[in-house]
């Protein structure tokens, strides 16, 4: 055993060693180089593009990662591919080997296909981009990412939803147009209908003069319906792009303060208790 040792050359294994360490360390370096310069090209691809054909910011951001994640796997499986070669693997096989893999998820993984197919179709038909608020799959929220798999969305409470596309059979994008702001105010059915409405459509107004991301109103429609303690009237107002809860705040706010000016009660649920006195 100890001759076995004696005669072997360390001086070479050592000298492999460091070599191989070596061209590790510059592969890393230079596929990080690489992927730094192409997503900066990606990057500024997409911003020639979007002022050149007039994109939408969203649209752009939707091609732009999901470009940038191709990118990203194509260049970590030839990174992979030259790093298994370093050790005199067979690289061909290795490929041969990937497209064997490639064909069996075609046939048994279904699902991966679908979420494919059905990603190709969302990104070439335009139904969802990057920024827009969606309904999918019952979930509500802003679209982050859509790719060729999943559709990441970004619900208001903060938590981020992973979709497979297969999942998306029905889509509901309300981005598309001007929103619509929604107020429904009750009144006292002691009070005067047409003094409160002309109250309420002053504060509108007040409001339109003083919110530029109403797009047409507010205006008070009329009473919506006959409650049991109010009689409900409601206001409506077409705004910008996701900012019809902003102005349906601003909305209550100013109509509350202006039917208290004016005296104009706005009920709330009172309790009656009947004592029962023995005789």
């Amino acid at each position: 055993m100890n001759d076995w040792i004696a005669h072997v050359n360390w001086e070479a294994i050592f000298i492999s060693a460091a070599i191989i360490t070596l061209q590790l360390v510059v592969i890393l370096i230079a596929y990080l180089i690489v992927k730094g310069i192409g997503s900066r090209l990606i990057g500024s691809s997409f911003d020639r593009m979007s002022r050149q054909k007039n994109m939408s910011p969203g649209r752009t951001k939707t091609l732009e990662k999901l470009s940038q994640n191709i990118f990203a796997y194509v260049l970590l499986f030839v990174f992979i591919t030259i790093v298994i070669g370093l050790f005199d693997y067979n690289v061909t096989g290795l490929i041969a080997g990937a497209g064997i893999i490639g064909l069996a998820i075609g046939f048994g993984a279904q699902g991966l296909v679908s979420d494919v197919v059905t990603g190709f179709f969302l990104l070439l038909e335009k139904q969802l981009e990057v920024d827009e608020y969606v309904t999918v799959a019952g979930i509500d929220g802003v679209v982050e990412e859509v790719g060729l798999r999943t559709t990441r969305i970004r619900g208001f409470d903060g938590t981020v939803h992973y979709i497979p596309n297969r999942e998306i059979s029905t889509l509901s994008n309300h981005s598309r147009s001007n929103m619509r702001a929604l107020v429904d105010i009750g009144i006292s059915y002691d009070d005067n209908i047409d003094e409160a409405m002309k109250v309420i459509q002053d504060a509108c107004d007040l409001v339109a003069s003083q919110v530029d991301t109403i797009v047409d109103g507010p205006n008070v429609i009329g009473v919506q319906s006959l409650d049991d303690s109010d009689v409900v009237i409601r206001v409506i107002a077409q705004t910008s792009n996701m900012e019809q809860w902003g102005v349906e705040r601003i909305l209550r706010k100013e109509i509350k303060e202006a039917l208290d000016e004016n005296g104009i009660e706005i009920p709330f649920p009172h309790q009656v208790y009947v004592e029962k006195k023995e005789a």
